[in-house]
């Protein structure tokens, strides 16, 4: 173990030490934090002690606790948009306080909620994170109308667009892959619709969203550049309504209320597109280039849980969602079916050991599939792939003292893998491609995190994450040859039988320096390990983009992470603002060999075709943001480098990856006009992608044309990407029952035609060739109109 690991588990013990030897006679508050109208439970709501000034926040159920020494106080609790609470105390035993917070109008919060907390921003040792909360989001400018959580969180700092309309996102220089995406703790491998263009969460049933990219706690782990947390709705437990509307693309309808009052509740959601009803007749003439496609998604969710003591709650909580891309042409029997999408499901058991021990155990199911079938006249061809995942985990809290937090516990998955498989038949006829191939893994991982206070100034949060990871049979092991790259052995694992361990441990740490009340200076220092993989041919979803575990071929990917903040808040924490500086080194990265073809996977080991490299990115993120008031909004600028070197790849000389840009701004602007009227605008700009364009062309005397690429991978970079959207929502008069709003959305405003693809075009005209470069823009100026209800 070497010294580093050493200071991180000696630093546990002796805080824990010391915080017991000068306890004094010690009582705890504890309890839960919800709101009055709903019941739901609310994440990160205050709970401080008035005189002092300390004290928690709640954790992801709304529990809260606060163990003091014997005397009298105020206990506080806030949250914004709600009413805050104070409660006198005389504190001579323990005291169980659950609390139901009222939501009150926007106009006064800046009165009601007082800012002594409203500086978790500077006060925590937390770094790269960032609470997005929902009804923000949906008074944001949506694309043709879609409220998109992932594309929200492309307006932060440090987070890039994959493209274009895109879902995918890039983390500090790490691919698409290195994101971990959590829905109610079920990982989310495919998090897109339309190949893309939208996310698969529906923003109506969703309580909460956190994006953490820097000074990631021991809690979290398996990749390498973020951890994006998505807590669905629980459901209202007073009464019986519904909420939905209608939209451009899709419309929603969800469903809530309680099993028993005050004691359960369910919810479920539904969304679903009808693109599918206007391809076909009467809405498509007759001989169109576009009859016989069909389109559409859906997506469904649900969740019920119940309080079986105040001690003991169960939640059951589940997603489907599904993508089905048809054609059948109608002047032939060509067919093409490209099916894909995720399932989830979790069941969480919370338990209240005492009023300091908190714990949650989970029972999960993850699976993501996604395959590809052609076929014509009795011929048919199908390639498919997937992972499913079988999840057991279980978290423990404990609350020592006031300022002293320890979180441990461990997880166990079971991995199946469905790499690039195919089938093929002709009539009755099956052609033998080989036997489905599934690779099978266990994944194992412990923890210990533990954050405590020095001092007034020094606050440390430090972790150390234990991980196992073992590669198991039945497998079987290609034999290629070197130069030939075909076949000529096999070795065989039977089931059970280990192919690959590895073992390893992952120090965290952070420190925070309180200058004063209103600014701080954090750093951190993380290592990540990432035991599954991601192998792509583009940005979009592909049957050819598959899964896979680490093996005896395949490495487990290793990141190291340096960051460093100044974080300070102006006019009574009304403004907040920071600087992150950051330089992350990334190991064991993967990439498809040059000239792979899809078919080179068939009857063979999919990690055969991988090439194998190292990686690095550097960066800093200006952030200023306002939360309160009627005028609010974030501005946010990354300034970034990304650098790639593969032995094998670009003769074994650094690049950039294509989505290295060098600067990427954001601004997000929010403005309540009226109790009725609200306005939304975000304006973003980023430097263009990198590609790979020829550098010079040659004309054969036979007129064949051949393309020089040069030495240098990705070696044009395309037009600076900038857009403005804005969006206006109105209410219908508040005080009734059923509400609804209408919102208008105008998606790149001044029609900017930002490139998505160059290619070449060629043109003979007589003994004249006129090459030319020439750019495919996607979207437009593209206006929307939702309506939305609630009753």
């Amino acid at each position: 173990m070497n010294s580093g690991k050493l200071l991180l588990l000696t630093l546990f013990f002796l805080s824990t030490i010391v915080y017991q030897a000068v306890a004094q006679k010690n009582y705890t508050i504890s309890g839960y934090v919800k709101e009055a109208e709903t019941g739901e439970s609310l994440l990160g709501a205050n709970v401080y002690v008035k005189e002092t000034l300390k004290g928690t926040v709640t954790n992801s159920y709304g529990f809260y606790s606060l163990t003091l020494s014997e005397g009298q106080y105020t206990l506080v609790i806030s949250y914004l948009g709600f009413i805050t609470q104070e409660y006198p105390l005389n504190l001579n035993t323990d005291i169980r306080q659950n609390v139901k917070l009222s939501g009150i109008a926007i106009e006064t919060q800046e009165v009601t909620i007082t800012a002594e907390k409203a500086d978790r921003n500077v006060q925590s040792t937390e770094m790269g994170r960032e609470k997005i909360e929902i009804e923000k989001i949906k008074t944001l400018p949506a694309f043709m109308g879609e409220v998109d959580i992932l594309k929200t969180i492309q307006l932060l700092p440090g987070v890039q667009s994959a493209g274009e309309g895109n879902t995918g996102y890039y983390v500090r220089g790490g691919g698409p892959d290195q994101n971990l995406i959590l829905l109610d703790e079920a990982n989310v491998y495919n998090a897109s619709h339309l190949f893309g263009f939208f996310s698969v969460f529906n923003a109506d049933a969703v309580q909460n969203v956190t994006l953490t990219k820097g000074g990631m706690p021991a809690n979290y782990g398996g990749r390498l550049s973020s951890v994006l947390d998505i807590q669905m709705k629980e459901g209202n437990n007073q009464k019986f309504g519904a909420e939905g509307g209608l939209g451009f693309v899709s419309s929603r309808l969800t469903i809530e209320g309680p099993i028993k009052k005050d004691t359960g509740s369910f919810i479920i959601s539904g969304r679903r597109t009808f693109i599918d009803l206007f391809l076909q007749k009467p809405f498509i003439p007759e001989g169109s280039d576009i009859q016989g496609n069909k389109y559409y998604f859906y997506d469904l969710n649900l969740k019920a849980n119940y309080r079986l003591s105040d001690k003991d709650r169960l939640f059951l909580s589940g997603y489907f969602g599904r993508d089905v891309f048809n054609f059948r042409s109608p002047e032939s029997d060509f067919f093409i079916k490209v099916p894909w999408g995720n399932a989830t499901t979790t069941l969480r058991w919370n338990h209240l050991f005492n009023n300091r021990l908190f714990m949650n155990t989970s029972l999960i199911y993850t699976n993501y599939d996604f395959s590809f079938e052609g076929g014509q006249e009795g011929f048919s061809f199908k390639l498919f792939s997937g992972i499913t995942d079988y999840n057991l985990k279980s978290d423990f809290t404990w609350l020592p003292e006031l300022r002293h937090t320890v979180k441990f516990g461990g997880q166990y998955i079971f991995h199946v893998f469905v790499p690039s498989n195919a089938s093929a038949k002709s009539g009755e006829v099956e052609f033998d491609l080989g036997k489905i191939l599934r690779e099978y893994a266990h994944d194992v991982a412990i923890y210990v995190n533990d954050e405590f206070d020095l001092s007034d100034k020094w606050k440390i949060n430090g972790g150390l994450r234990g991980t196992f990871f073992q590669q198991v049979g039945p497998f079987d092991r290609f034999i290629r040859d070197p130069i030939k790259k075909t076949v000529i052995d096999t070795v065989h694992y039977g089931s059970g039988e280990k192919v690959q361990t590895y073992r390893n441990l992952e120090p965290r740490l952070t420190v925070r320096y309180a200058i004063n009340n209103a600014s701080s200076v954090k750093a951190a220092y993380t290592q990540n390990y990432q035991y599954i993989h991601l192998a792509s041919l583009s940005g979009v979803s592909l049957p050819t983009d598959v899964w896979i575990p680490s093996s005896d071929k395949v490495k487990p990917q290793f990141a190291t992470q340096y960051a460093l903040g100044y974080f300070k808040n102006f006019k009574n924490n009304t403004y907040e603002s920071s600087v992150e500086l950051y330089y992350k080194e990334m190991k064991n990265q993967v990439e498809y060999e040059e000239g792979f073809l899809p078919e080179n996977s068939i009857n063979d080991n999919v990690d055969n075709n991988f090439v194998y490299g190292d990686g690095w990115s550097y960066g800093a993120e200006f952030f200023i943001k306002k939360a309160k008031g009627k005028f609010n909004g974030w501005i946010g600028y990354t300034l970034a480098w990304t650098k790639r070197k593969f032995p094998d790849l670009n003769r074994g000389l650094t690049f950039s990856p294509k989505y290295d840009r060098r600067h990427d701004v954001s601004i997000v602007l929010i403005y309540e006009l009226t109790k009725r009227w609200t306005f939304g605008a975000t304006w973003v700009y980023a430097t263009g992608n990198l590609n790979t364009f020829p550098e010079r062309l040659y004309v054969l005397s036979n007129g064949d044309i051949v393309q020089d690429y040069g030495e240098q991978r990705n070696n044009y970079r395309l037009a600076p990407y900038h857009r403005l959207d804005f969006s206006a929502t109105l209410k219908n008069k508040p005080g009734k029952k059923f509400e609804s709003s209408w919102n208008f959305s105008f998606f790149n405003v001044y029609n900017r035609y930002n490139p998505y693809v160059i290619y070449f075009d060629t043109e003979y005209n007589e003994d004249k060739i006129s090459i030319q470069a020439k750019q495919i823009s996607l979207f437009p100026f593209i206006p929307s109109i939702t309506y939305n209800f609630k009753f």
